[in-house]
């Protein structure tokens, strides 16, 4: 297993009416596959928003490994 780290950006919109991403989450998980993350972090951002679907916040996600230093 790898170790993923999910973020969740939503897209606003300032009083200069510029829009601008904002990350709404990150989740850490541990999964076989970029897959497997994502739908793992969606489940968990919906518990944890208590939310049917994450796209209700979120506009779109982003499945990385983590960067570590070398």
């Amino acid at each position: 297993m790898a170790h993923y780290i999910v973020r969740f950006f939503k897209t606003l919109t300032g009083d200069q009416g510029q829009a601008r991403e904002a990350c709404r989450r990150v989740i850490d998980i541990n999964a076989c596959n970029a897959t497997e993350a994502a739908s793992l972090a969606k489940r968990q951002f919906c518990e944890l928003r208590e939310i049917r679907e994450w796209s209700l916040l979120a506009d779109r996600i982003d499945v990385g490994l983590p960067i570590f230093p070398s």
